[in-house]
């Protein structure tokens, strides 16, 4: 009879010989990997965080910074927050689009379109959206206020010394705009036809698409393949 023996590791020296392997395999695999780079290719980190400051799209990092700060600035410029951020070509892009439709807008309406107000009669909800463009839009606010202080309360009409600033850039119509009267907004309407409807229109779509700009500064591209192509 053959009698067969067989010997038994112990626990220590089964974790330490896993442990070893485990680290050869990890030096061979980057050993591996820094062979295989091709020049020009982005190393990536180990440590990319998907939805957080790093984002990893199509094997490039992508850093987002500081995401607050990259909003705020794609709100005051569109484009300017990806600027911040090195994305270059969607800054550029995302400005001269928006700004494009924005200013052509504003061109339609002969330049009256854009106003902060919210009086009885005349409450330009708009502008909320108008607004989504940032600083472009922010002198309404100054001339609405401008307005607001030269109305009279009593009347709800405007003081004959109110004097707008800029020659009426982005001012509000005197007061009181009332539907169905021959008042300043009317002779907008008058005089630039369809046009003040579709500067209106143009105007509001600029400021939405804006929003979309802000989004994409604050939380970056998604963190999946643009190109289709799966990890293996």
């Amino acid at each position: 009879m053959v009698s067969r023996s067989r010997t038994s590791s112990s626990p220590q020296s089964d974790a330490g010989g896993t442990a070893t392997v485990s680290e050869a395999s990890k030096s061979d695999g980057d050993k591996k990997s820094a062979s295989t780079k091709k020049p020009g290719q982005i190393e990536l980190s180990s440590q990319v965080l998907n939805g957080e400051t790093l984002i990893e799209v199509d094997d490039i990092e992508i850093d987002l910074k500081n995401r607050q700060l990259a909003a705020l600035l794609a709100w005051l410029l569109p484009g300017a927050g990806h600027f911040y951020q090195g994305r270059h070509s969607k800054g550029v892009l995302f400005m001269i689009s928006i700004l494009s439709i924005w200013f052509l807008g504003f061109a339609l309406g002969g330049w009256n379109v854009v106003y902060a107000s919210w009086q009885p009669g005349d409450r330009r909800w708009h502008y909320f959206l108008q607004a989504g463009v940032g600083a472009a839009a922010l002198p309404a606010l100054i001339q609405g206020d401008r307005m607001r202080r030269s109305t009279d309360p009593s009347t709800g009409r405007t003081l004959d010394s109110y004097r707008p600033l800029w020659r009426g850039f982005m001012a509000p119509p005197n007061r009181p705009v009332l539907e169905g009267e021959a008042d300043e907004v009317a002779a907008w309407y008058a005089r630039h036809g369809s046009g003040y409807e579709m500067g209106t229109w143009f105007t509001m779509i600029a400021g939405l698409l804006n929003f979309l700009v802000i989004y994409d500064a604050f939380g970056g591209p998604l963190a999946v393949p643009i190109s289709g192509k799966r990890k293996t």
